[in-house]
């Protein structure tokens, strides 16, 4: 890396309040803070990484706070104007699956918050609602910038009702988004919310996706492939992710495991986490998604180890801990 790199991180710092699934409760921000801070570790002396939020102004000094200690950060994308930003509580049930309760919710990122950053080598978008991300967003960044487009499927798989109650959804509006999106991360359960029937039976319907499987992702895989993204990675939980692309039409499906980990403390920021690696290893402008994915997940194996930001590592380490499991990375 001789150039020094721009990445935007962009979604919601919500204030959470998380009861783990062994019973510990942690209050903290989260979602964009664990990517940007991912970023900025791997990024140290090389880029700068500018988080894109809107929050509320009692939050502004503890984030601020959050990010002091990394010099690769530059906050000049958040904004406390509008005081509007998410404020969640999350109880996890077991290590993947939680519920979730939302009480806060910030305005949509818009064009003009991403006007300041079109210059960016990378755009990851982290959005945990479906209102978070302004469709218009993503087209004016297609319109105006070169950087590479990296779209987490959570935010628009997942809204919230007038009782704070967060709900998974069906994907709608997908092919509106499919366009404007290089690369499409999501996990099972936000795949199964894209890759919707024309019709259903009515004892079709359940929002219980602990067996879904993963037969429909190769189907998903070509549909989507052919509106738009260049890659699209789904996160099969803690076994890893698969990695679907295209060549001369075909389309070609590989695997990529996870870094194992022990003990795991907290899989809050896991997803945003990988978003935030994939990043990493897009923004030269190359398509090596399976190395990207080795990336992404370091910095989610990494973000399980423990309850604060200091989990994420220089990149020397990161790349010790990616050596050390993959024999194919150099």
């Amino acid at each position: 890396m001789s150039k020094h790199y721009k990445v935007a991180v962009i979604g919601p710092i919500p204030r959470d309040h998380i009861t783990t699934y062994r019973g510990e409760v942690i209050e903290k921000y989260g979602c964009i803070t664990h990517p940007t801070i991912g970023l900025a570790q791997l990024l140290e002396g090389k880029g700068t990484v500018y988080p894109i939020s809107h929050i509320r102004k009692q939050d502004t000094e503890a984030v601020k706070e959050i990010f002091a200690p990394y010099s690769a950060i530059n906050m000049a994308g958040v904004s406390d104007e509008a005081d509007s930003g998410d404020v969640i509580k999350l109880k996890f049930l077991d290590q993947n699956f939680r519920v979730e309760k939302q009480t806060a919710f910030m305005n949509a990122i818009m064009p003009a918050d991403l006007a300041p950053f079109l210059d960016c080598d990378a755009f990851v978008f982290v959005p945990i609602t479906d209102h978070e991300i302004a469709l218009d967003s993503v087209k004016y960044l297609k319109e105006h910038s070169k950087g590479i487009i990296i779209f987490d499927g959570h935010g628009p798989t997942h809204t919230m009702t007038i009782g704070g109650d967060r709900h998974k959804k069906f994907w709608v509006e997908r092919d509106q988004w499919l366009p404007y999106i290089d690369v499409l991360k999501m996990n099972l359960e936000e795949s199964w919310c894209t890759w919707y029937k024309n019709e259903y039976k009515e004892d079709e319907l359940t929002d219980l996706l602990d067996n879904i499987g993963q037969a429909h992702l190769r189907p998903m895989a070509d549909y989507i492939l052919d509106r738009g993204p260049k890659a699209l990675i789904i996160t099969t939980d803690s076994t890893g992710c698969k990695v679907f692309t295209k060549e001369n039409g075909q389309l070609k499906e590989e695997f990529v495991k996870s870094i194992f980990m022990e003990h795991v403390v907290d899989t809050t920021g896991c997803g945003d986490s990988f978003a935030g690696g994939l990043a990493y290893g897009l923004m030269d402008g190359g398509d090596n998604f399976v190395l990207a994915s080795m990336y992404a997940n370091a910095l989610g194996a990494q973000r399980t180890q423990g309850t604060t930001f200091e989990v994420f590592k220089p990149l020397s380490e990161t790349e010790e801990m990616m050596k050390a499991n993959y024999p194919e990375f150099k």
